[in-house]
């Protein structure tokens, strides 16, 4: 914990994965934090010391955040602003439909606050933004008394806690080198490399690091299509290659997709920024395209697994060659994980339900069953979120029953530790397209089941 006297009061606007991740953590170093969101029943339940989200170790936080005195939840930002030394802008900054990223949350916090900070405070900016924002920042405050600052948040949904508390550094941006470091000190005694620069270079970090890791799982999906093509074995080109230290061993994982709230959106915004500034980015929008590609690869081994050959149909007609989605009618597909990725109940920008969207356009039945889901009834929030003709089942098992094929989407590790001969008795045939690389293909293959993987001999 941090040294008492450097305590400061905390005011984070916004309690979603970043904000309540970060006003938590905070009043974990020994701050006074206050949080802020606009979700009345969103405050009554965490000031209650219930977490909505599924986060590792979040809710604990929480709990002694509040026990202790040092968290606390309101509604209004405006109304405790004049009494914090800091304010963390965590809102969301969702991509528009034409590309372009809304900010329009992001300047009514700004505008929510602007009239009551005290003089010589600091506004730093947590949520992605796009380049060249600081100035905007900037004019909708119209504070002159007030300092600015970038702090991109680097957390991992499942892993956020830990991110922020053990981070592989901290990156910080202002035009003031002192309120820069000010900003670095509420880290207290955390160990990370702190990089210190300008405002528009901050920014540009958090868009830089998450377009290098689309391009990495990007990469080793293409390379696993490389070694099915060639006959080579996944598992094993990657051993090798992730043991070169200039390359390393993460993000080297073939799968259905990047996705999330973040990676999608922050590609796509720096490819918008680059055109903005002339520059036409065409290895990144490369890496979007394989992207595309990668959940068609998915479906088009799901239809392959029941045809037992090429499900893929030429239109005649078209002139072109175009490939039309196979034709799955009658066909029952168990979905295994919808979530974006393992520990998580985040459903944005999922990969799994961009692969669900592609199954449900070639008429087949959808079943599926995720951890982080369960019951419909229990989470409205959830089923806003998923395509209506989808069938969630509250087990696995349950999932399993009368499927043609089954498709692991999400990497739960229970999905590893199943009775698959249970599971092959339950299914109409035991076929299995495992998107993740997550099971053994020689225990599948010992249980009866047809298996294929991505990349995998």
């Amino acid at each position: 914990m941090s040294d008492p006297s450097s305590e400061h009061r905390i005011l984070v606007v916004g309690a979603g994965y970043v904000g309540l991740t970060t006003a938590a953590c905070f009043a974990h170093l020994g701050h006074d934090v206050i949080c802020a969101d606009i979700d009345r029943a969103k405050v009554a339940s965490l000031s209650a010391g219930i977490v909505p989200i599924r986060e590792n170790g979040l809710d604990r936080l929480v709990r002694d955040g509040i026990a202790q005195r040092r968290l606390r939840f309101v509604i209004s930002a405006e109304a405790v602003a004049a009494a914090c030394d800091f304010v963390f802008v965590c809102v969301p900054t969702p991509l528009r439909a034409d590309g372009e990223t809304e900010l329009s949350y992001l300047m009514a916090a700004l505008d929510s606050v602007a009239s009551r900070l005290q003089p010589g405070s600091v506004v730093v900016t947590k949520s992605t933004v796009p380049v060249g924002t600081a100035p905007k920042i900037a004019a909708a405050l119209g504070r002159t008394d007030v300092a600015l600052a970038s702090n991109p948040e680097f957390l991992r949904e499942g892993s956020a806690v830990a991110d922020f508390l053990a981070p592989d550094r901290i990156v910080i941006g202002a035009d003031d080198p002192s309120v820069a470091r000010r900003v670095a000190e509420l880290y207290g005694d955390v160990e990370a490399p702190v990089i210190l620069g300008d405002p528009t270079s901050a920014e540009t970090v958090k868009y830089a690091a998450n377009a290098f890791l689309a391009a990495k799982v990007s990469f080793v999906n293409a390379l696993a299509a490389v070694c099915e093509a060639v006959g080579a074995d996944v598992d094993t080109v990657l051993a090798g290659v992730g043991t070169d230290h200039r390359i390393g061993s993460a993000y080297l994982q073939p799968g259905p997709g990047w996705g999330g709230s973040c990676l999608p959106k922050d590609t796509r915004a720096l490819v918008s920024v680059a055109n903005d500034a002339g520059y036409v980015f065409d290895l990144l929008e490369g890496v979007i395209a394989v992207n595309e590609q990668q959940l068609d690869r998915v479906v088009a081994k799901v239809a392959r697994m029941v045809a037992d050959g090429p499900n893929e149909r030429v239109d005649p007609d078209s002139g072109d060659g175009a490939v039309r989605p196979p034709d799955l009618h009658g066909i029952t597909v168990a979905v295994m994980g919808l979530t974006f990725k393992a520990g998580t109940d985040d459903l944005r920008g999922s990969p799994a339900l961009r692969v669900v969207d592609r199954l449900s356009a070639t008429g087949a039945r959808l079943v599926a069953y995720d951890p982080a889901v369960g019951d419909l009834d229990d989470h409205p929030d959830m089923a806003s979120q998923l395509p209506a003709a989808l069938g969630v089942r509250g087990s696995v098992y349950e999932a399993l029953n009368g499927a043609d094929v089954a498709v692991v989407l999400t990497e739960w590790p229970e999905f590893a530790a199943l009775d698959w001969p249970r599971a092959a008795s339950l299914m109409t045939a035991a076929r299995i397209v495992d998107a993740r690389n997550l099971l053994d293909p020689i225990e599948l293959r010992a249980a009866g089941f047809a298996y294929e993987g991505l990349g995998r001999r």
